[in-house]
């Protein structure tokens, strides 16, 4: 119990430094984002009229009180879930832009980042089981090269074969101009559509490093006393590899998995931006762009809050597989 509540410690104190790191950084951001409101509305080149300028603070809320009343409204309004106006979409809330956009990444990214974690944690297992044979050479080798690749160019590339030269899918976009959102089987269809290349890119990509953490864990876990007695003692190749090398040999893999879903919350920026996907990570550069510092303050909490609880989890997780750790912190 003390090591899931040092863990628990821990994890606030972490949650509340990212809070205030999460209000002060946008502030140290060069510009006024009410002069790049204005600048847009008005197009590229014009002169700004102080008035407008003044006019913009005052409709956003952003005159007047000093960094530390700032700080303590921006505290309440994380407790609240309130973070005001978007400058960018304006007059739509940070929380109605957010609620929109979030659906598209955890499908995409949340389902990709998952068969990626199954996919690359069995055959890094079947990598290892048949560790110096060919399977072992193909899936080392091809995920080294595969690896090597940019992530743009592979997905430029699926755009180029599938899109242009095949039509199969289409280039960009979460779904086609005559669809209409909604639970229906015509919008679902020109969704799922639109996003078998963004997901395509990723399933590429994702599945490589848990192909190789495992494979290389395995292997060393395989060369421990324990595995070694467990051979002296007759048990099957099969049943050593399974029992005593992948349950300890996952263990890292969790860690990483448990960030890896925490951290799709912010989106996959580069293959949102590549598709024009709808999702956060497009959503995170349109506000870094125009200096829309409460969606961009949103985000980051959301990002950061959804890492800190992936550790938490692993923390947890670890506890629950490896009793040793319980054991450290009680002595």
């Amino acid at each position: 119990m003390l090591y899931f509540l040092r863990r628990l410690g821990f994890f606030l104190a972490t949650l509340w430094a990212a809070v205030t790191l999460n209000f002060v950084i946008p502030r140290l951001q060069p510009g006024d984002p009410a002069e790049a409101l204005v600048q847009r509305l008005t197009g590229e080149g014009t002169a700004l009229d102080p008035q407008q300028v003044q006019a913009v603070r005052l409709m956003l809320g952003i005159e007047g009180e000093g960094i530390v009343q700032q700080y303590l409204d921006y505290l309440g309004a994380v407790v609240r879930g309130d973070f005001g106006p978007s400058y960018t979409y304006f007059p739509y809330s940070v929380t109605e832009v957010i609620s929109q956009a979030l659906p598209w990444t955890l499908v995409l990214v949340g389902t990709t980042t998952i068969i990626s974690f199954v996919v690359g944690t069995l055959l890094g297992t079947w990598a290892a089981y048949r560790r110096g044979t060919r399977v072992d050479s193909v899936l080392t080798l091809g995920s080294t090269f595969l690896s090597t690749l940019p992530f743009f160019w592979i997905a430029l590339m699926l755009i180029y074969v599938f899109a242009f030269q095949l039509q199969w899918f289409p280039e960009s976009g979460g779904y086609g101009p005559g669809s209409t959102p909604g639970w229906n089987w015509t919008f679902i269809s020109d969704a799922f559509q639109h996003s078998v290349l963004p997901a395509l890119s990723l399933l590429i990509t994702g599945p490589l490093g848990w192909i190789l953490a495992m494979r290389n864990n395995m292997v060393q876990m395989l060369g421990e006393d324990h595995t070694r007695f467990a051979r002296a003692r007759g048990l099957r190749d099969r049943r050593i590899a399974l029992t005593y090398g992948g349950r300890i040999a996952i263990l890292p893999s969790v860690t990483g998995f448990a960030l890896a879903l925490g951290g799709l919350l912010g989106g996959t920026l580069l293959v949102e931006t590549i598709f024009n996907y709808p999702g956060l990570g497009r959503l995170l550069l349109e506000s870094v762009n125009n200096r829309d510092y409460p969606l961009l303050q949103a985000l980051f909490l959301l990002t950061t809050t959804g890492v800190l609880l992936g550790n938490l989890m692993a923390d947890f997780l670890y506890g629950v597989l490896d009793p040793r750790v319980r054991r450290e912190v009680a002595t």
